[in-house]
């Protein structure tokens, strides 16, 4: 007999970790949590967030002591010192403002005067190891620092490439300057110097420093500019709230707020959270939560979400979620949780960045020594192999997915398309079929009354009129569908007595001394009330569309028909026409009979039809089409299609559906219009194609630059001007997908 161990409990600690300068940093922490037993650890580098699921029983302080033994520092995340970002950003501009501002001169002065040796000077030599002084030991100090702490561990970075090379040029320039050389020249990207040029290399130190200090500036304001976008989702949430208790509104802190308060909105101000108006009328502006662009009006019983503004009247709204429950707060944590998540290609760039850096050292020596060994001046050999170490700093490697990725999952979120990690990303580039619920998604899921047929003797309001009154007794989906065309085109009901509810048939009910049925044709059929032909024709016609047909009949005569659809979403169409611009090819799924399904594709211009499909048995059809070499993309809303979404390659959830359908998506979409299906599958591919695009300059440019550089041809100057504007090109090109949604639109 096997006694198995019991599991242990497993939660998720975020950390805030500094001090990462590359991906080779962010490899060197997540190798060092997930040594911890039990513990599996994620770590972003351009997030500098670590995701780390860990046993109940084992410390939070644990983690964050094994990152600072690592060399370096790491938070909870919600402690961490918010002013810390920008005293980092501070502080790169502090030290990149003095290396210009010395590089500069020491540039002027030991170009010219390598260049026109008829201006050189006694001591000119010594003046330039001074102004290089501040910039090789002070504005470099944080490249220094990562390589101490690095060889502590025994271990490299790109740091380590870089305090090699300022560290070597600088030295073999005071060598040069104190022992009085006085070589034949060499080459500087543009011709040969004269003779006894040598501390030129003052000028390489300097430089290389000032072009690397301001490309990881510059990176760290665009990476914070990425990850803003998730940052302007948390701004939007309120921080006061105006609280009515026994008549006296009050402003409190946003976290004093319960479900069931009442909170007063007024006019121009941010709905403070997710509820239901209890009192007024106005319209709110949903735009900056679900991307929908046309202001909803709302009134009394209507939802609405947090964050949204209103825009012109005064309302009184019933909190239903309050703080981390909100629909916003939702968001941005499935976001967050997204960034935290790796692409498996970003997988595997760290594991390539694990071992760049040692096989760049290498590369460098064996550059020097083979122009040594070949005979070539020593400075020759030496200025290759410090370009080799400039130039291959990884940075671009580490920031080329994460950037992306960033970008992408923050403007998914500011239009209504909520990623849960990247895997839902890689699976949507391969999608080729997209499977659409019929009811909740391409329908609105609630029964309407279309059309009202009067019979001979009566008018459509006294149809309304009476069946209304009946209705109003019911509970059922098509009586409150009748009850709302009634009261939308009446000024009032009136009372019904007598009611009883007929299962399976109907409704009776006594209005205004008037005997009244409201039912389908077997209840009249019992009572021996004849169906005039025309509204039995209509009534045939309307079933045979899949549309609900009920009669109404008052003192036993045929009053009218009321004709019930669940109506077709008015983007339904636009969506399908674009999801087939993509070419896709698209499926309507529904349990619903033929006719009604047919009825509903045929109008939006699906295709393909599978009805008559048992909740059970949706999943099944989904993994019909994948045996049969499909890529399914899912969509869906309902308790039942939860298995569906977790079978589909891709599974993408209406954010108002059942919470199962929500957690088995990869993707939830929070707009209502349809069109943020191809919105989302677009956005996907967008982000895919930037970050191959940015994957492949990375690799292209290390791959291209490193043989160049060792053959000489690449000045370090040269070479550590290439390298920052690499990573500096990567990470612009990923913010290009903040536009996602804008010149797309105008396109179409």
């Amino acid at each position: 007999m096997t006694i198995s161990a019991p599991e242990t409990a497993v939660r998720t600690v975020e950390l805030t970790v500094s001090g990462m300068t590359c991906a080779a940093c962010s490899a060197r922490v997540e190798r060092t949590l997930n040594k911890l037993d039990g513990v599996r650890a994620s770590v972003n580098y351009a997030t500098e967030r670590a995701t780390v699921q860990v046993p109940d029983e084992l410390a939070d302080d644990v983690l964050v002591e094994r990152v600072r033994k690592a060399g370096y520092t790491a938070e909870i995340r919600g402690e961490e010192d918010p002013g810390t970002g920008f005293a980092r950003v501070r502080d790169l501009r502090r030290r990149l403002v003095v290396a210009a501002l010395l590089a500069i001169p020491l540039g002027n002065l030991s170009i010219t005067l390598a260049l026109v040796p008829r201006l050189r000077f006694p001591g000119w030599e010594l003046l330039c190891l001074v102004l290089a002084v501040p910039v090789v030991f002070w504005s470099a100090l944080p490249f220094h620092r990562a390589t101490l702490r690095n060889l502590r561990h025994r271990s490299s970075s790109m740091d380590t490439l870089v305090s090699i090379g300022v560290p070597a040029s600088f030295a073999w320039s005071a060598w040069s300057a104190f022992s009085g050389g006085t070589g034949p020249g060499y080459w500087i990207g543009f011709g040969p110097t004269a003779a006894g040029a040598d501390a030129i290399y003052l000028d390489v130190a300097a430089g290389v420093t000032t072009f690397l200090l301001a490309g990881r500036y510059f990176e760290s304001r665009s990476r914070r500019s990425a990850a803003g976008l998730l940052a302007a989702l948390e701004a939007m949430a309120a921080k006061d709230v105006r609280v009515s208790r026994d008549g006296v509104e009050l402003m409190v802190p946003i976290g004093e707020l319960a479900v069931g308060d009442l909170f007063v909105v007024k006019p121009g101000e941010s709905i403070a959270a997710d509820g239901v108006v209890d009192s007024g009328l106005s319209t709110v502006d949903v735009s900056a939560v679900t991307g929908e662009p046309v202001p909803a009006e709302v009134g009394a019983g209507d939802r609405v979400i947090g964050a949204s503004v209103n825009r012109d009247g005064r309302l009184v709204i019933r909190a239903t979620a309050v703080g981390a429950h909100t629909q916003l707060a939702q968001m941005t944590a499935l976001a967050e949780r997204a960034q935290a998540r790796k692409a498996a290609v970003q997988r595997l760039v760290d594991r390539i960045c694990a071992v760049f850096v040692p096989a760049v050292l290498g590369v460098a020596a064996l550059t020097l020594a083979g122009w040594l060994v070949t005979g070539a001046p020593a400075r020759d050999g030496f200025a290759a192999a410090v370009a080799v170490l400039i130039i291959a700093c990884p940075c671009a490697l580490g920031l080329a997915t994460p950037t992306a990725l960033m970008a992408g999952v923050g403007r998914g979120a500011q239009l209504g398309i909520l990623i849960k990690g990247p895997d839902a990303l890689e699976a949507s580039r391969s999608v080729d079929t997209v499977v659409l619920d019929k009811t909740g998604t391409v329908t609105t899921g609630k029964m309407t009354v279309t059309d009202c047929r009067p019979a001979d003797g009566f008018t459509v309001p006294e149809v309304l009129r009476f069946a209304g009154a009946v209705e109003a007794g019911s509970e059922h989906a098509i009586a409150t569908a009748v009850v709302t065309a009634a009261r939308a085109g009446l000024p009032g009901l009136p009372p019904v007595e007598g009611f009883c509810a007929l299962p399976g048939l109907g409704a009776r009910g006594e209005v205004d001394g008037h005997e009244v049925l409201v039912g389908n044709t077997r209840l009249l059929a019992d009572r021996g009330i004849p169906v005039p032909a025309d509204l039995a024709k209509g009534l045939a016609a309307a079933e045979s569309e899949g549309a609900t047909a009920i009669l109404v009949a008052v003192d036993g005569r045929v009053a009218g028909c009321l004709v019930i659809r669940d109506v077709v979403k008015p983007s339904a169409r636009a969506a399908v026409d674009a999801l087939h611009a993509l070419g896709l090819r698209t499926v309507l799924l529904t349990g619903d009979n033929a006719a009604a399904a047919r009825a509903v594709a045929d109008e939006v211009g699906i295709p393909d039809v599978r009805a008559g499909v048992l909740p059970a048995e949706k999943a099944q059809v989904i993994e019909a089409l994948r045996a049969g070499g499909a890529r399914v993309a899912m969509v869906g809303d309902g308790i039942n299609d939860g298995p569906a979404l977790a079978t589909a390659d891709l599974g993408m959830a209406m954010a108002k559906g059942s919470d199962i359908a929500l957690r088995s998506a990869d993707v939830v979409l929070v707009r209502e219009d349809l069109r943020v299906v191809p919105d989302a599958i677009r956005l996907a591919d967008r982000t895919l194609r930037i970050i191959r695009g940015n994957l492949v300059w990375a690799f292209g440019y290390n791959v291209a630059a490193i043989p160049l550089a060792a053959l000489g041809l690449l000045n370090p100057l040269i070479a550590g001007a290439a390298m920052s504007l690499s990573s500096v090109l990567v990470v612009s090109n990923s913010l290009r997908l903040k536009d996602f949604g804008r010149a797309d639109r105008r396109a179409a």
